[in-house]
């Protein structure tokens, strides 16, 4: 393993750094991690339930149950996990948005607004903090190596993220950029990191490099409308949910968000 993954995982609790994770949850999380990419959800709730049984108290877990429940039509299980990582972490945008579309398919759509509005409105009294000096990236590595390099920054980014650790998530993003710098996920995922820092304009840019990047990647355009929306261009939000809206006509997620826009513009 790669020596920046042997780094210890640390549990964020009410913005404190809490104990290190001992290696048999440390060996659980990433057994339920592998499961749930590969949406085999029924052996990451397993691994997932027996960490939380020790450290309830870990945001990005209860997200990722919330995801699991909702995806095996548990919607109510699924309501209860997004608001506990959201209580743990109010900051949590991904755990705060999920939370909103559950509520507004389950028909709480007054209840999903208000989540929304939070999840988009917060960012604004972040407190932005100096982004560290680009490093040089050393030549000569092979274009397989890069996007394996890349795959696993982007994984300990996530990690960072999922934890409230937004400048440590943006540095390993910043990393797998200068060994893929065309990848539009890692791209929105920084878009993502800034704009929870309140840094609008940086991440409207990354957004935008990822749509460039990827025209078709609907995950930045939705968090592009959603940056938009936090900053009251409601028709600019609009604009953008409706072109991810003709690339996925099913998808619910930019259908809730349409719904959401349209009171603030009448």
């Amino acid at each position: 393993m790669l020596d920046f993954l042997q780094r210890p995982i640390y549990l964020e609790i009410d913005g404190i750094q809490g104990e290190k994770m001992p290696p048999k949850l440390e060996e659980l999380y990433e057994q339920g991690m592998e499961a749930f990419t590969k949406n085999e959800y029924a052996i990451a709730e397993q691994a997932f339930l027996e960490i939380l049984s020790t450290k309830p108290d870990f945001a990005d877990i209860q997200n990722k149950m919330g995801i699991i429940y909702n995806q095996t039509n548990r919607p109510v299980l699924a309501v209860k996990a997004f608001e506990k990582a959201v209580e743990l972490n109010p900051k949590y945008t991904e755990a705060s948005l999920n939370l909103a579309v559950t509520l507004s398919e389950g028909g709480n759509y007054d209840r999903a607004r208000e989540v929304f509005e939070h999840a988009s409105h917060f960012a604004e009294k972040a407190a932005a903090t100096p982004a560290d000096a680009a490093k040089t990236m050393k030549p000569a590595l092979d274009p397989f190596v890069k996007g394996k390099l890349a795959d696993e920054h982007l994984h300990l980014g996530k990690l960072y993220y999922g934890m409230g650790l937004l400048d440590e998530a943006i540095d390993e993003y910043q990393k797998a950029l200068r060994l893929a710098p065309t990848f539009a996920d890692i791209i929105t995922q920084l878009g993502i990191a800034f704009r929870d820092q309140g840094k609008h304009n940086e991440a409207i840019k990354e957004f935008n490099r990822a749509i460039e990047s990827n025209p078709n990647f609907i995950p930045a355009r939705l968090h592009l409308g959603i940056t938009y929306y936090s900053q009251g261009f409601y028709g600019l939000a609009e604009e953008e949910w409706r072109k991810a809206l003709k690339i996925h006509p099913d998808n619910s997620a930019i259908k809730t968000y349409l719904n959401f826009v349209r009171p603030q513009k009448s």
